[in-house]
């Protein structure tokens, strides 16, 4: 009680030092929540108004039913475009968290020396550090939580052939958890360049270029985070792979058991020399290594718990840094 009672002050007075900027960062988000949200009870109307009239996307009733279409799945597609828009926009956040930690927040108090008048009010360096990353965590996760939760409500209003896919980079950046451990890992990765880098426009290039760095990595690598599940058919048969799944990757299977590329063997022409071709490889079928849904979480908890990890090592970091400083 007695921490969270010595921090009260610095972080009052942090909230009043970016005030203009909370102002402006809590009008946006509400404005992207009422953007969504409206646009998502639209196309729920337009959805129950579409199934109750006589015309149907998959058929063909006359030049009307073929405009009232177009006009339908012209909407479908401006919804799904603003989730997508909105999903970007959550996915980028933990690097504009970064910047402003590491510039306006840090940097900006090393640079002018203000962090002086701080130090001198009986105020340490470490609660010193602790009240400035105490104000936009409390803040950001909070908002980044609700915002992820109202996108993930919206995406499932969306007609069914205007779906999104969960393993989308815009979608499934936007998921809680992992959109909260990328804005834990933006703030300390901001904290520890802005210690580092006294200039206020140098941190924040550092901080955006590592933050950035940091998160298309693991992007890269998100297919790997969960052992993936493996389907094989024959030539001729049917992959029963779910139509909702992230698949990674497709290719030839040989008798053996050897894993050729998808392209052997093709083009042919004549499918008679493609035959040819694949008894001489000795390719028996295909297969499809892919995630199905239900890899969401188990994804999202690794990723998660990495992202984790380095931020409470950059947050250690930042702390030794601080202390050097001050001896």
């Amino acid at each position: 009680m007695s921490t969270l009672t010595t921090l009260r002050g610095p972080a009052r007075v942090v909230a009043r030092q970016h005030r203009s900027t909370l102002r402006v960062a809590g009008l946006l988000a509400l404005a992207g929540l009422v953007v969504v949200i409206g646009f998502a009870l639209w196309t729920s109307h337009l959805i129950d108004e579409f199934d109750a009239g006589s015309c149907k996307a998959s058929g063909v009733s006359g030049p009307a039913c073929d405009q009232r279409i177009v006009d339908f799945n012209g909407s479908m597609s401006l919804f799904s475009s603003v989730l997508m828009y909105a999903g970007t926009a959550l996915t980028v956040l933990p690097v504009i968290a970064s910047a402003f930690v590491a510039g306006p927040l840090i940097a900006r108090e090393l640079e002018s020396g203000t962090y002086r008048v701080a130090w001198t009010q009986s105020v340490t360096p470490a609660r010193w550090l602790a009240a400035k990353l105490a104000v936009p965590t409390v803040l950001l996760v909070a908002g980044v939580t609700v915002l992820s939760v109202v996108l993930a409500w919206a995406q499932t209003r969306t007609a069914a052939d205007f779906t999104v896919d969960w393993f989308d980079a815009q979608v499934f950046g936007a998921t809680v958890p992992v959109v909260i451990g990328y804005t834990l890992l933006g703030i300390a990765v901001g904290a520890l360049t802005g210690l580092l880098v006294h200039r206020t426009v140098a941190a924040m290039a550092v901080a955006v270029v590592v933050t950035g760095t940091v998160m298309v990595t693991l992007g890269t690598l998100r297919d790997g985070l969960w052992p993936l599940r493996t389907a094989t058919t024959t030539n001729y048969g049917s992959s029963d792979v779910p139509l909702d799944s992230w698949v990674v990757g497709v290719g030839r299977l040989t008798a053996s058991g050897d894993r050729l590329p998808m392209d052997v063997c093709r083009p042919y022409v004549d499918q008679a020399q493609e035959a040819r071709c694949m008894a001489e490889r000795d390719i028996t079928g295909w297969f499809v290594d892919h995630h199905p849904a239900t890899h969401l979480w188990p994804l999202q908890l690794v990723e998660t718990g990495i992202v984790l990890a380095l931020a409470a090592l950059a947050v250690a970091v930042a702390f030794r840094v601080l202390r050097r400083r001050t001896v």
